[in-house]
């Protein structure tokens, strides 16, 4: 099995070293969009399957995400063949995989698809011009950790934490909260669907180490556990 040193990639997401000092995923490190990423045992995806759907938090701050906004944002974006929501505090799935979430009238977060194949958004950020007429590119990549909360128990998990109702009847797929998570800012998307509950959770990168740790704590009484980014995009890309 591969140890971190092994994985000659340039780029780390802000928790490796977190995983990096777990004992029992300290191997397994491998490579995707330029990260070094805990792809954990994997011996059996379907057992790590069978905890996601109970309850796992898995980083997939190696996937592509970018902030689009400005005045022009919606018509720069529907121009390169983007769906978006109507209204702010929606996100829409792209038919790649991706979402595209409304913050504000005037801005959006493109988050990537959850099949490795598909790196459309990263290609296009690399070929977009940073500044154009109304339309300001947002390097979401550096600023924001982004976790992925999945499971039965996921809005019993928030429950604990955010004072926001994100229950299933009150928080459905596709809406998005922005808003204190353990006291710190965050934004929580619905990204649900018939196969798995789960919730997106974009973090200031440099609070990532903090909310790991008591997302952890706060699954404990569900059983929850980590799960390695591989065994989830392997079964619900």
């Amino acid at each position: 099995m591969a140890t971190l040193k092994d994985t000659l990639t340039p780029k780390r997401t802000p928790l490796y070293h977190l995983h990096q000092a777990d004992a029992s995923r300290a191997e397994g490190w491998q490579a995707l969009n330029g990260y070094a990423i805990d792809g954990g045992d994997n011996t059996s995806l379907d057992a790590d399957f069978t905890s996601a759907a109970h309850c796992a938090l898995v980083d997939v701050s190696a996937l592509a995400r970018l902030g689009v906004r400005g005045s022009h944002a919606a018509s720069f974006l529907d121009e390169h063949g983007y769906q978006l929501p109507d209204v702010p505090n929606q996100a829409t799935r792209q038919p790649d995989g991706s979402l595209v979430a409304r913050l504000s009238a005037s801005e959006y977060l493109l988050l990537g698809s959850l099949n490795a194949q598909e790196q459309r958004i990263s290609q296009q950020e690399a070929t977009w011009p940073p500044a154009q007429a109304g339309v300001y590119l947002l390097p979401r990549q550096d600023t924001h950790a982004w976790l992925a909360l999945t499971g039965t128990h996921a809005s019993n998990v928030m429950a604990k934490l955010c004072g926001v109702d994100l229950s299933p009847a009150a928080f459905a797929p596709g809406q998005v909260a922005q808003t204190s998570v353990a006291r710190a800012n965050a934004i929580v998307i619905n990204a649900s669907q018939t196969e798995l509950t789960r919730l997106y959770l974009l973090v200031d990168s440099a609070s990532a180490s903090y909310f790991w740790p008591v997302l952890l704590d706060a699954m404990q009484e569900f059983g929850g556990k980590p799960l390695s980014i591989k065994a989830f995009m392997n079964k619900v890309s």
